[in-house]
């Protein structure tokens, strides 16, 4: 079964659900696994090709000892060079602000934090390929982030390495947001915030060590508090 649309596929799971399809805890899992389905599709229509929309709310956001989790990774791949390969990582416009950012947001109940990655990295930056590691977690403040749950702002950011299979020429947020590779230094330059340059700089240690697993023995925690403004 195909959707062109997330939305479509909402209707079909509330068509579903008044049928009775989805009660009980296999309707739920039979759901997840179509949304899955749905997330990573685009589809050909009437010539074109169509895009999935961004999850948007926060009714399914997670949240822990006062903190909103967030999931994010770095996208990264290597281009040949004279005497070798070189690094690159794909950064993307901010949608408030100046500056450029990695892509991540709220890890939400009915996903694991790996597929929260990467569908941050389909939905902002329209990018598909494999984790390779967890390079750790990362404590912020954003002032956009305080509510009920979460009253100070404050956030915890699990990040991973990412490395970039599939460009797509057609994402959700493609009118929002301007990507572009960076080579690491350039990259260290136009981050935004201090705690993506930390990740970043963990990535390429992580990298650099030749681990490619979704266990990384370099795992870092860091809970000093970022301001992101």
């Amino acid at each position: 079964m195909e959707w062109t649309s997330v939305s479509f596929f909402h209707q079909h799971c509330r068509r579903r659900r008044c049928h009775g399809a989805a009660a009980g805890a296999g309707g739920e899992n039979s759901l997840r696994l179509l949304y899955k389905r749905a997330l990573g599709i685009t589809i050909a229509t009437s010539g074109r090709m169509t895009a999935l929309v961004a999850r948007t709310g926060r009714h399914q956001q997670r949240y822990e000892h006062g903190h909103r989790l967030v999931a994010g990774c770095i996208p990264y791949r290597y281009r040949p060079t004279g005497d070798g390969k070189s690094m690159e990582v794909l950064m993307i416009s901010s949608q408030r602000g100046e500056g450029l950012l990695f892509p991540k947001g709220g890890w939400e109940t009915d996903e694991t934090v790996e597929e929260a990655a990467c569908r941050e990295a389909l939905e902002e930056a329209g990018v598909k390929g494999h984790l390779q590691g967890m390079l750790g977690t990362w404590d912020f403040k954003s002032k956009r982030q305080q509510g009920v749950f979460c009253p100070e702002g404050l956030c915890r950011a699990y990040m991973f390495a990412l490395d970039v299979t599939e460009q797509l020429e057609t994402w959700p947020e493609q009118h929002a947001r301007q990507r572009q590779w960076f080579a690491v230094p350039d990259a260290i330059v136009q981050c935004r915030h201090d705690w993506m340059r930390g990740a970043l700089d963990q990535c390429v240690a992580f990298l650099a060590s030749g681990s490619s697993s979704t266990s990384n023995p370099m795992l870092l925690s860091d809970t000093s508090l970022s301001l992101e403004h």
